[in-house]
């Protein structure tokens, strides 16, 4: 869809005129003159922090509006594929460094939680107390049953970390997956379905994922906590499933990780920060504290950690085509997840030193076995003729140069993805490794097969690396 050059330049003006301005606002803010009286006061303070908020989400929206109306002008010209392989590169850092902000913390915080002192000189008001040692200094923790009598000036609010994570994530699920959905979202050999109908299916799921998490919680399920982990573990492989079976592998993982990211940050959002905000505003008015709020969120706090592992998993998992790329990648995913999920069990327990020797091994024997089942035939043909890299190159210009080329002709590609270029015998050579795992291991390059190469000239290309590789 163009939009007219007019339209976009006076959305230029308006979206810089509102970018000085906030600038102004924020600059400004932490300076505004008050009274004597309020100058230090609680509230004059929470005003000031929430408009400082505020003016940081419109700087936000607004960089978001003139990234938008940056792609619109470029739609269509050799600037656009280079636009989008920056907004990759910079949501993608953005996202890797807020989520190991998250991540960190709720290590941290799981850590802390399993480590304290809940015997040895706790006073009554505490749940527990832990001596630390980092960075050259000595630290002194506690932690309340339920609130302090006086509640400090200053609360730090662990969630900004989640809320960047979700949206540099969900931003990034649009660039590299929504953007190009044709190409990178939808297999027809998987399901033929429309780009638009492939989007709303990804984003509705989230929001069904979440709802069953949810009410599992608010369940008596909660009360039991295998049975709780069993029928969560099943919805989980139900949804991969589901995924595997409506997109292509590689957007299935991600959907599948997307997933789990988004019921992680609805439990910080819906939960875990209301519970704790109830539970600081009644200790501020003197009314008496909810001590189930708080069991709560440490419960979905709790769940969270657990997810931590398969959704780092899934992050890195695109680089990995022989996860993705397996003939059922649903069960990949799923003994993935699980032994991740065993992994970091076996390490929460360790730190309460509730030590189980069986569950380490056999976390890693779950995660072999994806290895295993992964693993390509040693001997699947028989190479009958010697292939010369004529032939080879031959199916390279016929079913790879349309994107991996100095000047690719694809429709959607306008630079050769990731800088890999076929164009030579020697480009093909370089990159034979590869080939052999994309091309003919694990099937997952042409992208949906959207050149149509045979199994045939997979398996010619097969021939040529195992015969040596000759350029002669």
């Amino acid at each position: 869809m163009k939009i007219n050059l007019f339209i976009l330049i006076i959305l230029y003006v308006v979206y810089f005129s509102v970018l000085i301005t906030l600038g102004y606002l924020s600059y400004r803010m932490p300076k505004l003159k008050v009274s004597k009286a309020e100058e230090h006061s609680e509230e004059t303070e929470d005003i000031k922090v929430s408009s400082q908020n505020y003016i940081y989400t419109g700087i936000l929206l607004t960089i978001v509006g003139i990234l938008v109306n940056t792609y619109f002008l470029v739609q269509g010209t050799p600037l656009e594929s280079h636009m989008m392989e920056w907004l990759n590169i910079v949501i993608r850092l953005m996202h890797i460094t807020f989520g190991i902000a998250w991540i960190g913390a709720s290590f941290y915080f799981v850590f802390l939680e399993n480590a304290l002192n809940r015997t040895e000189d706790v006073r009554e008001e505490l749940a527990g107390n832990l001596w630390a040692v980092h960075g050259g200094g000595f630290y002194y923790l506690e932690k309340y049953k339920i609130a302090p009598k006086t509640i400090p000036k200053h609360l730090h609010w662990f969630k900004y970390e989640a809320y960047f994570t979700w949206l540099s994530g969900f931003c990034l699920l649009f660039v590299v997956y929504y953007f190009n959905a044709s190409a990178l979202l939808i297999d027809k050999n998987v399901l033929d379905i429309s780009a638009t109908q492939g989007i709303l299916t990804g984003v509705g799921s989230f929001v069904v994922a979440w709802l069953l998490y949810d009410i599992m919680c608010k369940s008596a399920l909660i009360k039991n906590q295998l049975a709780f982990a069993l029928v969560g573990f099943a919805i989980l492989i139900g949804f991969a499933f589901f995924y595997c079976h409506v997109f292509s592998a590689r957007a299935a993982y991600i959907h599948f990780g997307a997933m789990i990211g988004s019921i992680m940050v609805a439990n910080v959002f819906f939960v875990i920060i209301p519970s704790q905000k109830a539970m600081v505003k009644a200790a501020k008015l003197g009314q008496p504290l909810d001590s189930t709020l708080g069991k709560k969120a440490l419960a979905r706090s709790l769940h969270n950690n657990y997810f931590t592992l398969p959704v780092l998993f899934v992050m890195v998992s695109n680089h990995f085509p022989s996860t993705f790329g397996s003939e059922y990648p649903w069960l990949i995913l799923a003994i993935i997840s699980l032994g991740a999920a065993g992994v970091k069990h076996y390490l929460n327990l360790k730190e309460k030193k509730q030590l189980n020797v069986w569950i380490l091994p056999v976390s890693v024997v779950i995660l072999l076995a994806a290895c295993f089942i992964t693993a390509p035939s040693t001997n699947p043909y028989e190479c009958k003729k010697e292939v010369s890299i004529t032939e080879v190159q031959a199916i390279v210009q016929k079913r790879c140069v349309q994107c991996h080329s100095a000047n690719p002709t694809d429709d959607v590609y306008k630079a050769a993805p990731n800088g890999v270029m076929y164009d030579t015998p020697e480009d093909i050579y370089k990159k034979k490794d590869l080939i052999m795992q994309r091309v003919v291991i694990t099937k997952t390059m042409p992208q949906n097969n959207k050149t149509n190469i045979t199994e045939e000239e997979r398996n010619t290309i097969r021939c040529w690396i195992e015969q040596g590789a000759s350029l002669k």
